[in-house]
């Protein structure tokens, strides 16, 4: 723990030192005509040329545009300022303007947020999931909310996809789970969620995944097609199970008193950009997992298979321990989140 501590404190003050030339709060600076220019820091969980970079890219030039060039962003990858805990802590702290902070990496700030792991509680369609992250007031208030109690704001939700398995064996049954070691993040309810099919699941960092399933230190891993495809996760495993069981959710989220200590017209750029971008993340996730699919099959000997309904329904109804799990970890607050966003997930899919 101390270590981890010392590692965020010499992170803050590398940054304090090489942005102490920003001007003030927030990275404001006069132009020569008198207005102000912005200049911050958007970090995110994942390498160069993932689907969190295309976004965060995309987005910091859509900010640019919109403020006729007066903000400018620097981008920073997992790994160049910490992890991605490590991240999320900077943010909270304001060492950093921007950040993409996932569930699956802060499970135990905000422990709330842990929904987004139990499987088979969106839509399996991208479309009316799209819908729910966009209207749910289970999401966009009262767990928004949750996070603001932990100094993080968030301006959207989204998702990279659908999860899937890759493994060393095959894992079309719960009861194939069975001891399996499989990796995840360090989230509890992620942790809990392959529990519930007797698995032993094993948290990892995630620039560490290859190797564990090389050595045989794990048996399979969780992910987006694009990213299992980046990481090269099927050069060192026989099966990959289109389980879609879950999504790879994530936030678009900034720091609430840098935010607060921008102009309204800023502050109006920033959350335009945000909603527009909500669109953006999910178009581009569907274009690069599509595309990563077509690539594995093409350059790999993976086995693939795709969970039948029957293997579905089993896993489905396995999963729902989870759920209890879940409101016992979490709490009240927790169950009041989830009885709303099922209700409105049930609505949605009714349409």
């Amino acid at each position: 723990m101390k270590k981890r501590v010392l590692g965020l404190l010499l992170v803050v003050a590398l940054f304090s030192m090489l942005f102490a030339g920003c001007g003030g709060d927030s990275g404001q600076q006069a132009s020569g005509d008198g207005e102000e220019t912005y200049n911050w820091r958007f970090v995110h969980e994942e390498p160069v040329g993932s689907v969190q970079d295309v976004y965060v890219n995309k987005f910091v030039e859509v900010l640019n545009e919109k403020s006729d060039g007066r903000i400018n962003v620097e981008v920073y990858p997992v790994g160049q300022i910490g992890d991605a805990t490590q991240q999320a802590e900077l943010l909270q702290n304001g060492g950093i303007e921007f950040a993409m902070v996932s569930p699956g990496n802060t499970g135990g700030l905000i422990p709330e947020n842990q929904l987004f792991s139990l499987h088979f509680l969106f839509p399996d369609d991208i479309e009316k999931t799209k819908e729910v992250f966009k209207t749910s007031k289970a999401l966009n208030e009262m767990l928004s909310a949750d996070y603001l109690k932990k100094n993080i704001k968030v301006l959207s939700y989204w998702t990279e996809g659908f999860m899937h398995w890759t493994s060393s064996k095959p894992v079309n049954t719960p009861e194939q789970f069975k001891g399996f070691k499989m990796r995840t993040m360090p989230s509890p309810m992620i942790v809990a969620a392959y529990e519930a099919y007797g698995a032993n699941p094993t948290p990892v960092p995630y620039m560490e995944v290859y190797s564990g399933l090389q050595l045989n230190m794990i048996e399979g891993q969780e992910n987006p097609l694009q990213s299992i495809d980046e990481m090269k996760f099927c050069e060192v495993q026989d099966y990959l199970t289109l389980a879609g069981a879950s999504l790879y959710a994530t936030t678009t989220s900034c720091n609430p008193q840098f935010f607060d200590g921008l102009p309204k017209d800023i502050q109006d750029i920033i959350l335009e950009t945000a909603d527009e971008m909500a669109d953006y993340g999910m178009k581009i996730q569907d274009e690069m997992n599509s595309a990563a699919f077509e690539r594995i099959k093409d350059t790999t000997d993976v086995t693939v298979a795709e969970l039948t309904t029957e293997e579905r329904e089993a896993f489905r109804k396995a999963s729902m321990s989870a759920r209890d799990k879940y409101v016992e970890m979490v709490g009240p607050r927790g169950k009041e989140i989830l009885d709303k966003l099922v209700k409105e997930v049930e609505a949605i899919e009714a349409k």
